[in-house]
C-alpha cells in the first residue's frame, strides 16, 4: 500500500468536483482530483445527449423559489454564481450559448462534451492531477482508494467531496459514501428519487401507445398544477412534467391530468352536450372532445365507467385520474434527495465532524426540478467549497495537519 498527502484533493469529477478543483488551481494551489470512473462527468455527458440544460433564463427570485426549504441555505451561493455567471462562465469555456422559448439556456452545439473538453483542458494547464480508476473505499488514517496500481493512502491538507446522489450508479453516482461518512459520525438523511417517473399498472388496451407522448397537458399533484408534457411508457410515465410534479407524487398526492388546459370547464361542457344521446363514448371522445392516439386510449384506460352527463363527463377530462402505483427505482432517478443535511455543514460547506473536509453538489441534501436548476446549483457549491477551502487552507495552512 502506497501513501502520499497532496495539498488539496477533490474526490469525484462531476460538475461540483470539476468547479470546485478550478477555484482550488486559480487560488494558486496544486490539486489532484480522483474519479472512480474511467473517465470524468459521465453524468454531466449523458444529460447532454438530450441537449445540455445549463441553467434557466429567468427572474432570479423565481429560480430561488425552485428550491423549495433549500433555498435560504443555497441562496448565498447561487447569489455569487447563478445563471447569469453560469453563461459567462460557459462563454468563458468556448461555448455559444442560446435561450430557449421556455427560458432554458443551451449550448449551441446542444451537448456537454466540447464544455467539458474545453473545461479539462484548462484545468490541466494549471496543473490539474487527474487519476481515473480510483475508488474511495474507505475514510480513516486519510483517503482509502481501490487504484489500477493497487491501494492507495492520500492524506490531503485539505479536501472536497463531490461524489454524487445515489442514483445512476453506472455512471458514478451510487452513494456509497454514505456509510463512510456515517462511520465518521457525520449526520446523514435519507436518500430518496428525485425527478424520476412513476409506475403505472396499465392493462394490454396501452400496449400500442407505449413511447408515446401526451402533449399541452396540465398535470396536477395536489395543489400543484404544472403544465407540460409526459410519455407513456410500458412502466407507466416519464417526462419533464412528470419530473416537475415528481417531489408531490412522491409525497402522496395523486396524480390527475387536465387533457384539455386552454379550454374552460364551461367551455368543454357545452362541446361534450351537443352531441346526439346514444352516440358511443369512443364517438364522443373523438368528434366532440377531438381525442385519438395515446390521449383517448389513457381516457380509455383511466375513466372506466365513462359518465354520460355531459358536465361529468367535461370535469372528467379536465381532471383525469392516473392510477400511479409508485416512483420508479431510485436508481433510474434524474436526481436525489437526501445526503448530507444543512446541520452537518458550517456555511462554508465545511463537515463539522471533520475540519478541512467540504462537500458540494448532489452529496448536499437538496433537490429542485429538471431545467438548468441542479446543474446550476452543483457548479454553485462546488465553487463555494472549492473557494472556501483555499481560504480555509490559507498561506501559512499548508502547515495544517491533515483531517483523519
Amino acid at each position: 500500500m502506497t501513501a502520499d498527502a497532496p495539498v488539496a484533493l477533490v474526490i469525484g469529477a462531476g460538475p461540483a468536483g470539476l468547479m470546485a478543483a478550478e477555484q482550488l488551481l486559480r487560488s494558486g494551489l496544486p490539486v489532484v482530483i480522483t474519479e472512480a470512473k474511467p473517465s470524468p462527468a459521465r453524468k454531466l455527458l449523458m444529460a447532454g445527449k438530450s441537449g445540455l440544460n445549463i441553467t434557466k433564463d429567468e427572474a432570479f427570485e423565481a429560480f430561488l423559489a425552485q428550491y423549495g426549504e433549500a433555498e435560504p441555505w443555497l441562496a448565498p451561493m447561487l447569489r455569487e454564481f447563478g445563471p447569469d455567471q453560469v453563461k459567462l462562465w460557459a462563454q468563458a469555456h468556448g461555448q455559444e450559448i442560446f435561450t430557449g422559448s421556455s427560458g432554458r439556456v443551451f449550448p449551441k452545439s446542444m451537448k456537454a462534451s466540447p464544455l467539458l473538453r474545453h473545461l479539462l483542458s484548462d484545468l490541466r494547464s494549471r496543473g490539474l492531477d487527474l487519476r481515473t480508476r480510483w475508488r474511495l473505499t474507505g475514510i480513516g488514517d486519510g483517503f482509502h482508494f481501490d487504484t489500477p496500481e493497487g491501494a492507495h493512502i492520500l492524506r490531503p491538507k485539505v479536501t472536497i467531496l463531490a461524489m454524487g446522489g445515489a442514483s445512476w450508479a453506472r455512471l458514478g453516482s451510487d452513494g456509497a459514501w454514505a456509510q463512510m461518512l456515517a462511520a465518521r459520525d457525520v449526520s446523514l438523511t435519507p436518500f430518496q428519487p428525485a425527478n424520476m417517473g412513476f409506475l403505472v399498472d396499465w392493462s394490454a388496451h396501452m400496449t400500442p401507445h407505449f413511447g408515446a407522448p401526451l402533449k399541452s397537458i396540465t398535470l396536477i399533484a395536489g395543489a400543484q398544477q404544472q403544465r407540460g408534457e409526459a410519455v407513456i411508457t410500458k412502466r407507466g410515465l416519464e417526462g419533464g412534467g412528470i419530473y416537475a410534479v415528481s417531489r408531490a407524487l412522491r409525497d402522496g398526492a395523486p396524480l390527475t391530468l387536465d387533457l384539455f388546459p386552454d379550454l374552460t370547464l364551461e367551455a368543454l361542457t357545452k362541446r361534450l352536450a351537443q352531441r346526439p344521446k346514444g352516440e358511443s363514448t369512443v364517438n364522443t371522445l373523438k368528434k366532440a372532445a377531438r381525442l385519438s392516439g395515446a390521449r383517448l386510449a389513457l381516457v380509455l384506460e383511466c375513466a372506466r365507467p365513462f359518465p354520460v352527463d355531459a358536465a361529468a363527463r367535461a370535469k372528467l377530462l379536465k381532471n383525469l385520474p392516473i392510477p400511479i402505483t409508485s416512483p420508479c427505482p431510485m436508481d433510474e432517478a434524474i436526481s436525489t434527495a437526501g445526503g448530507i443535511p444543512r446541520t452537518a455543514l458550517d456555511d462554508t460547506l465545511m463537515l463539522k465532524a471533520m475540519p478541512g473536509v467540504f462537500a458540494a453538489g448532489e452529496m448536499l441534501d437538496w433537490e429542485a426540478p429538471t431545467g438548468g436548476y441542479l446543474l446550476t446549483a452543483c457548479l454553485a457549491t462546488g465553487r463555494w467549497a472549492g473557494n472556501a477551502a483555499a481560504r480555509w487552507l490559507g498561506d501559512a495552512g499548508q502547515d495544517k495537519p491533515a483531517a483523519d
